[in-house]
């Protein structure tokens, strides 16, 4: 294996016939050792996270394939917290979107005036650019057109299908009693087919839960909805 390279919770390495490994890590982003899914720096390292996101990752992708909806994942090896993945490339150079059910994180932070915290949200989508220097800045629509990152067309397909996804992990939750507040995503185009994916991963350490208004923390969530 190739390592092509090293991100803040996993490493990335080259395999044969357009296959990618992804290893997880015990890194979650966060500030001053405190996890905040939408940091775009490491914040604190917490043990066994890596394969409680994978495991929560294996569960969301396996079910998003049963439903033909399009993602990157091929297997995944929970003793060796790792998961093979197509090949994709990413959006511009690198994009994250986030689907916002209630006003928290830094939605709150930057609307405080018009909302109040955890106020309801109709899957608001919203997207940044993967830039750690500048602060990972929202950008719009419009924006990215401009700039030649994603068309208009691309832009509604991307935040189509981020709704659907997302409201199929809020419904698995609910399942369980958990309610998602947020969640972020990131996709890529297949480098077979130029077909829209979801990549990366779906797990604890990417979006915000509570459970009766307190909120459940990535290895707790994991616990708690595969149990």
């Amino acid at each position: 294996m190739q390592l092509i390279y090293q991100g803040k919770t996993k490493d990335v390495y080259q395999l044969d016939n357009n296959r990618i490994l992804l290893k997880f890590k015990d890194d979650v982003t966060g500030e001053n050792g405190v996890f905040d899914p939408g940091a775009n720096t490491v914040g604190l390292t917490i043990d066994g996270a890596g394969k409680s996101g994978l495991k929560m990752t294996t569960y969301f992708f396996e079910l998003l394939n049963s439903l033909q909806i399009p993602t990157h994942y091929v297997s995944a090896d929970i003793d060796d917290v790792s998961m093979v993945v197509k090949n994709a490339q990413v959006l511009g150079k690198g994009l994250e979107v986030i689907c916002r059910y209630k006003a928290v994180g830094s939605f709150y932070r930057r609307y405080a005036t018009y909302c109040q915290e955890g106020q309801d949200l109709d899957r608001f989508v919203e997207v940044t650019i993967k830039d750690d220097e500048r602060g990972d800045p929202v950008i719009s629509q419009e924006a990215l057109a401009m700039l030649n990152i994603l068309s208009k067309e691309q832009y509604d397909e991307l935040a189509d299908l981020t709704r659907k996804i997302c409201d199929i992990v809020k419904a698995e939750l609910a399942k369980k009693g958990l309610e998602l507040y947020d969640i972020k995503l990131e996709f890529g185009y297949d480098v077979s087919n130029n077909r829209l994916l979801l990549i990366d991963e779906i797990s604890g350490g990417n979006m915000r839960v509570y459970k009766n208004g307190v909120y459940i923390a990535p290895l707790d969530l994991e616990k708690e909805f595969l149990s």
